[in-house]
This record gives C-alpha cells, sequence and structure tokens, in this order.
C-alpha cells in the first residue's frame, strides 16, 4: 500500500542535509523533469518569481528561497511540508515502516518519499512555470504521464491528494476519500482529516490491499466511514 499525499504551501525554513541531490531522491524515473523544473524555477528572478507564483510582498522571501534551491539546506520531506494535514498526520511520531507507506506528490519534484531530503521552495501544482526559451506550460503539461507511470506500478494506491495535484497524475484504481458532515463536503477542516486518515493507514498492521480493508482498519480506529462506489470512501464527521 502507497498513501499518496498532497504537498503543503507552507513549509519549514531551514535545515541540515547537504544541498539538493536530485539523484538522491526516490522515483529515479522522475529526474529528468525534476531538474528541469528546478533549474527553471531557479532562474527566475525575484520579481518575475513573485509575478509567476502570485507572491505578496510579504511573501517575497518565498521567491529568494527558489533563486537558492540548489544551494540550500535539504531535511526529510515530511519534516519540510508543514500545515493542517502535516500537523495531524504527526510525521515525527511514525515508526519506519510507517513512514516508508507514505509519498508526497510535488509540483516540483513529482513523488518524493517520506525520507528524501528536499530545500524549502515555493512553488504550487497550478503555476504555469516559463522555461529558459519562452514556452510558458502548466506543471500537468511539464509532467505528462511520468507520475501517472510511476503509481501504477503501485498495487494498491491510497490518494489522499486534492484536486489539482491528482491532475498531475492519476492513478486509475486509486481509493479516494471524502469528507462529509451533515450530508454536505466539509472544506475548512478536509486537510485535518485527510492528515488523520493518512496516520491511521500508515500505522495499520496491515498493508491494505482493498477497500475493504481500509474501511476496516478506519473503523477500528473509530472513524465513521462509508463506500460510495468501488473506490471512493466517505469519511463522515
Amino acid at each position: 500500500m502507497l498513501i499518496v499525499l498532497p504537498p503543503s504551501e507552507t513549509k519549514a525554513w531551514g535545515g541540515t542535509g547537504a544541498p539538493l541531490d536530485l539523484s538522491s531522491l526516490s522515483f529515479p524515473a522522475l529526474g529528468q523533469v525534476r531538474l528541469k523544473n528546478a533549474r527553471d524555477l531557479a532562474r527566475l528572478s525575484e520579481k518575475r518569481a513573485m509575478e509567476v507564483l502570485g507572491l505578496s510582498d510579504k511573501q517575497r522571501e518565498e521567491a529568494v528561497a527558489n533563486r537558492a534551491l540548489f544551494e540550500a539546506p535539504t531535511m526529510p520531506a515530511l519534516e519540510r511540508y508543514t500545515g493542517v494535514l502535516y500537523d495531524a498526520l504527526s510525521a515525527g511520531s511514525l515508526p519506519v515502516l510507517a513512514l516508508e507507506r507514505l509519498v508526497v506528490c510535488s509540483a516540483l519534484f513529482g513523488l518524493v518519499s517520506a525520507s528524501d531530503w528536499i530545500p524549502h521552495y515555493r512553488l504550487s501544482g497550478g503555476t504555469k512555470l516559463p522555461r529558459s526559451r519562452g514556452e510558458v506550460p502548466t506543471m500537468k503539461a511539464r509532467w505528462g504521464s511520468l507520475i501517472s507511470s510511476e503509481l501504477a506500478s503501485v498495487d494498491f494506491v491510497v490518494d489522499l491528494r486534492s484536486g489539482t495535484y491528482q491532475q498531475l497524475g492519476r492513478v486509475p484504481g486509486a481509493v479516494t476519500v471524502r469528507v462529509e458532515k451533515d450530508g454536505k463536503v466539509v472544506s475548512h477542516f478536509n486537510k485535518h482529516y485527510r492528515g488523520l486518515v493518512a496516520r491511521e493507514l500508515a500505522l495499520s498492521e496491515v498493508s491494505c490491499a482493498s477497500v475493504s480493508e481500509v474501511l476496516d482498519v478506519l473503523r477500528e480506529a473509530g472513524m465513521t466511514v462509508e463506500q460510495r462506489s468501488e473506490t471512493e470512501i466517505c469519511l463522515v464527521v
């Protein structure tokens, strides 16, 4: 079982690791696109980066960080990503086996494992990142079918990404989770509940291989879940 998470816009600063080594990242088949993405992002001027990324003056440091992408210190991916989902996941308290079940789908790197060392950066899945020769492709166009191909090789996938990041590489047959309250989709706390789902599945003694096993694990954790289709689960909160 592989649990695919979205990244976060907010990220921890700093790190203790050596500068980015793209060859050390998991899923080496994504290496060429990673390199092109990273080079194109790092070469943007501060002013141009703020325009492309939709940053305000208060977020200028994000554009500055991108310029230092290949020199900045790194830290493991699940320490780098922060925010509501990652607070609920509480990756720092997870054992190694649980971490091995988690990957993040990133606009910049494609797929990264929990233990992949990455720098601070700013790039969202909906960005159109200019190439050096003038084209301005979407991140979806940049990745093509590569992310889908990598995930298609996995026997069982639980896809907890938002729609923007699912667009970067869909996974036919992957289990998805919908969060509802009083019959309506939860928006404000959606990320929190997805983080809790990811945590319970990662910690499970069972490496789920079917929707029914996912349902069993979540119910044993005290969650109210319903199967809505062959691949969709609804978490009722």
